[in-house]
């Protein structure tokens, strides 16, 4: 997930199994109650939330814990257990070629010619082009190949009952049982571990908000259903503000004595402070021209942009207009909106 993907992360939990029920040691210990007594608030709490009893005990009958979950969950960038994130000292241009790489793109070609029956249909509806569409759903789960075999009821009530973000995975847990209860059938709720499914990797939450039906079955199958999984996508980035007939950014060219410091961003996002920082002030493009930043591709001379050199003077910098900041909101990462709107590029050529 995509889902990314994208949460802030603690200590490793050393695990160790007293009666089936994995536990931490005393000082990172965050779980506070046995799992199945916790399992029953959960069920409480939906059930509050209007969720049928049959559903509940559908989904909660045999579930254990799942201690790899934990695991995975420790061992994050940005977790205290391991080192600090230090991905603005990491070259972009290695993660480029991972990521927007030959089978990438030529995968999304081929995608763009089998939804080219119905696909601008959604891209009229929504506003979003469908390159960009593609290139989520290329990044999320390289356009369906694998979208992830985690239990989905375990991996999250495992998150919940840890404690550490016990309210984000509670919510998710109930929303899951919502999807079931929306007709969703269980075995198709697997998926990553931290809850992200189908191929476009919603939490179960975004799923209930946001996805589509785009073939008009009266069902939003974001699992094996082209048009519904790109409609999904593309009124996720109208939620997310995407402006209709913007580009998402364009190169740009910058002078070898250009004083990047004296624009440098002063305002702390209250998300991904990191992420945003390494953005540059806003500008129009006109103003940017006047400042000897020049665009390499047509955009308005009115559309506010910011400037990112991910690699520094010399190599490729980019010229950021709001849609990057759509992208963004996907999963909070430089790189990945970076390499999401290059793939995008390259699939439209």
């Amino acid at each position: 997930m995509s889902i990314s993907k994208r949460f802030a992360f603690l200590a490793v939990l050393s695990m160790s199994i007293a009666g089936g029920v994995p536990m931490a040691p005393a000082a990172a210990q965050t779980v506070d109650m046995d799992f199945s007594a916790y399992l029953q608030l959960l069920a409480a709490r939906a059930r509050g939330e209007g969720v049928s009893d049959a559903t509940i005990s559908r989904m909660t009958a045999g579930l254990t814990p799942n201690p790899r979950v934990i695991t995975l969950d420790q061992s994050q960038p940005g977790s205290s257990s391991t080192t600090t994130s230090n991905s603005s000292s990491i070259s972009f241009a290695p993660y480029m070629r991972t990521h927007v790489d030959a089978a990438r793109i030529d995968g999304g070609k081929r995608m763009y010619g089998a939804v080219a029956s119905f696909a601008p249909a959604i891209e009229a509806r929504y506003g979003v082009p469908v390159p960009i569409l593609l290139a989520i759903w290329g990044h999320e789960t390289n356009y369906g190949s694998y979208t992830g075999d985690f239990d989905l009821a375990r991996s999250l009530a495992t998150l919940a009952w840890e404690g550490r973000r016990r309210e984000l995975f509670a919510s998710e847990f109930i929303a899951l049982l919502k999807m079931v209860d929306r007709g969703v059938p269980p075995e198709r709720l697997k998926g990553s571990w931290a809850g992200a499914v189908g191929n476009p990797q919603f939490l179960p939450s975004m799923y209930l908000r946001l996805a589509r039906d785009g073939d008009g079955d009266g069902y939003a199958d974001i699992w094996s259903s082209r048009a519904d999984t790109l409609a999904s996508i593309a009124n996720y980035f109208r939620d997310a503000g995407w402006k209709p007939g913007q580009p998402w950014a364009v190169r740009a060219s910058v002078p070898a004595d250009f004083n990047a410091g004296a624009l440098e961003n002063k305002l702390t996002a209250p998300e991904c402070p990191r992420v945003h920082a390494r953005q540059s002030q806003w500008r129009t493009i006109a103003e940017w021209r006047q400042l000897g930043v020049s665009a390499l591709a047509p955009i308005g001379d009115g559309v506010l942009a910011s400037l990112i050199e991910p690699d520094g003077r010399g190599a490729p910098a980019y010229l950021l207009t709001g849609n990057y900041r759509a992208i963004l909101s996907y999963n909070c990462s430089n790189y990945y909106a970076l390499s999401v709107g290059l793939l995008a590029d390259a699939i439209a050529r």
